[in-house]
């Protein structure tokens, strides 16, 4: 089933990472590709009112799983944890999956971070504790990120 998703990621770090991801996704699921966070849009987002708040909450409309794709910063994103607790206050399905391993065309793999669902919580309890985590090279996510979400989107009755 397709499922449309909502991409959370460190665009400055990361995108070259992200975009390799995104295109297996296009690839795989031979279909319309799933929404995508787009600099230029975010930068508009920056002048509107209600900004970057507000644009967030539009692109997870209609959203079935988020898929935080993570690197060594992520974590620390402000708008990355604000698009999580979102997510979670929606009860949508989300998955983390680690790129570090990813290779940047022009950087190559890159330091691992910490897993963002760690730094979001419910209360006391961390949203690593509600969701699943991956590693897009070991857990062959080119071949399995359908499933996944799936998986996710199912465990959130969505």
């Amino acid at each position: 089933m397709a499922r449309k998703v909502f991409f959370s990621f460190h665009y400055d770090r990361d995108i070259r990472r992200i975009q390799q991801v995104r295109n297996s996704w296009v690839i795989r699921e031979r279909g319309a590709a799933p929404p995508f966070f787009d600099k230029a849009e975010f930068e508009e987002a920056k002048k509107r009112h209600g900004g970057i708040k507000n644009w967030i909450d539009d692109q997870l409309n209609g959203c079935s799983v988020t898929a935080v794709l993570f690197g060594a910063e992520t974590y620390s994103r402000e708008w990355v944890q604000y698009e999580l607790k979102k997510s979670h206050e929606r009860r949508m399905g989300i998955i983390a999956i680690d790129i570090h391993n990813v290779r940047d065309p022009l950087l190559g793999a890159d330091a691992p971070g910490p897993n963002p669902l760690a730094y979001v919580r419910d209360g006391f309890t961390p949203l690593t504790n509600f969701y699943r985590t991956y590693d897009w090279v070991r857990d062959d996510g080119y071949n399995n990120i359908g499933g996944w979400i799936e998986i996710a989107a199912q465990r959130a009755g969505r």
